[in-house]
């Protein structure tokens, strides 16, 4: 275990990392033979409830749902569309674990979340860029079934598990905001754009008046992953928050072509619709904490219940009254009352969730900024101009993208007080910094 917990065999091959992990069952069972029941119930609540939530996890992944539709890019990323249950809120940046079957039974990859909750009842998008064997399978998959010329596309399965976030939106509530996007870093910005466009006429959030984007793209086609957004950066005057994109190319030279005039030749997008083979479960997320709480507080009664039960079947048995068991029937009492609790509750997870899953779903069929690319980056500027413009003393940095630019940007955070300048005035202002970038 400790040695695929190892950088280079984690990052590599993460399957044998969080497979070969699985031997902690192996670990708390000798724990109990070995230490006695008084040693592991200083550990037992911790991992009866992480054995609970790891069978919730499992049964929220279940049924399968299938893709509604796909959108491919010409910068080889692919943009999937999901069923939702309507009553499912969640936040920006919020990020699901994605299953295909068809490309691999075990492995489970993360996304951010590009959709808002509030705009999009019925659906739920993700981006994926082929950047590996799993994603380029899955985007040569769909490119293939666009060329086939069907009358039917195949349906593609999928395991949903998440999707799972910050619990508000605090970060967003500062009087300006700073999103530095490098790649498919972009994502998590596309949710924050989309759910303050959104809720701009909300009185119960304090949104940003000024906001800019700064994305960082190697070619001038990842530009097209903006397309989702561009009428947000019109800056419409009904507008309650100033929108400004900036856009830095670093591995082409400059063309003198407008954002808005590259995002228009890299926004050509193909839409495939994909057919089913059965009803499409809509995803509904996880479960609500009260409903958690509740049956956890079931499955500890079953324990003690289940305990209590084998001891008094066990000790009806000896043969003389003040005979002592061995040290291992207790143990083996634990373990037995431990599956049965856990083997009830899953029971009771999977009847209400099946009960919410009764009803099918209906196929759910599936917008200029004038600023020119520069080919080279320079922050101190960037941070500069943004702060002489904006004056705020409250301004919130989110950054996502390569743990270099994160550390960067960070870098930046910490030096600003002395070495930029707001105005003629000598203020210093108050810079949050949020990473948003997931590393394994």
């Amino acid at each position: 275990m400790w040695i695929t917990s190892l950088p280079q065999i984690r990052r590599k091959r993460f399957e044998i990392f969080y497979y070969m992990h699985h031997l902690y069952i192996i670990f708390l069972v000798f724990f109990l033979l070995h230490a006695g029941d008084r040693h592991f119930y200083v550990i037992f609540p911790g991992v009866f409830l992480f054995g609970l939530d790891k069978l919730l996890r499992i049964l929220q992944s279940r049924p399968e749902t299938y893709i509604l539709s796909a959108r491919l890019y010409t910068c080889r990323a692919v943009e999937l569309i999901l069923p939702k249950d309507t009553g499912l809120k969640y936040t920006p940046t919020s990020i699901i674990f994605m299953k295909i079957p068809s490309i691999s039974k075990f492995q489970w990859h993360s996304f951010s979340i590009t959709s808002s909750s509030i705009v999009d009842n019925h659906r739920m998008s993700v981006i994926v860029k082929c950047d590996g064997w799993w994603t380029s399978s899955l985007y040569d998959n769909i490119q293939a079934e666009l060329d086939s010329d069907a009358d039917k596309m195949k349906s593609i399965p999928v395991a949903i598990e998440g999707p799972y976030g910050p619990s508000s939106m605090t970060f967003l509530r500062y009087d300006s905001l700073l999103l530095v996007a490098g790649g498919i870093g972009i994502t998590p910005f596309l949710s924050i754009l989309r759910e303050i466009a959104a809720a701009q006429g909300s009185c119960r959030y304090r949104f940003p008046s000024r906001i800019q984007l700064i994305y960082i793209v190697k070619k001038s086609h990842d530009i097209g992953l903006l397309k989702s957004v561009s009428s947000l950066l019109q800056n419409h005057p009904s507008q309650k928050w100033h929108l400004k994109l900036k856009v830095f190319v670093t591995q082409e030279k400059q063309s003198g072509a407008t954002v808005g005039e590259t995002l228009n030749e890299t926004s050509q997008v193909q839409t495939v619709h994909f057919g089913t083979k059965g009803p499409i479960y809509e995803i509904h997320g996880p479960e609500s904490l009260f409903w958690i709480a509740a049956l956890a507080g079931i499955a500890s009664i079953v324990y003690l219940k289940s305990v209590h039960s084998l001891k008094l079947a066990v000790s009806s048995k000896k043969k003389a009254p003040k005979e002592k068991s061995p040290s291992w029937v207790a143990d083996i009492l634990i373990i037995f009352s431990f599956i049965i609790s856990l083997a009830c509750s899953t029971m009771i997870a999977i009847i209400f969730r099946w009960r919410r899953l009764k009803k099918e779903i209906p196929l759910v069929s599936s917008k200029e900024e004038k600023a020119k690319e520069p080919s080279s980056i320079e922050p101190k500027d960037v941070f500069s101009k943004f702060l002489n413009e904006t004056g705020a003393s409250d301004i919130g940095v989110s950054v996502c993208g390569p743990e270099t630019m994160n550390e960067a940007v960070a870098s930046l955070c910490q030096q600003k007080p002395r070495c930029f300048k707001i105005g003629n005035k000598k203020r210093k202002p108050y810079l949050s910094f949020h990473a948003l970038t997931f590393t394994l």
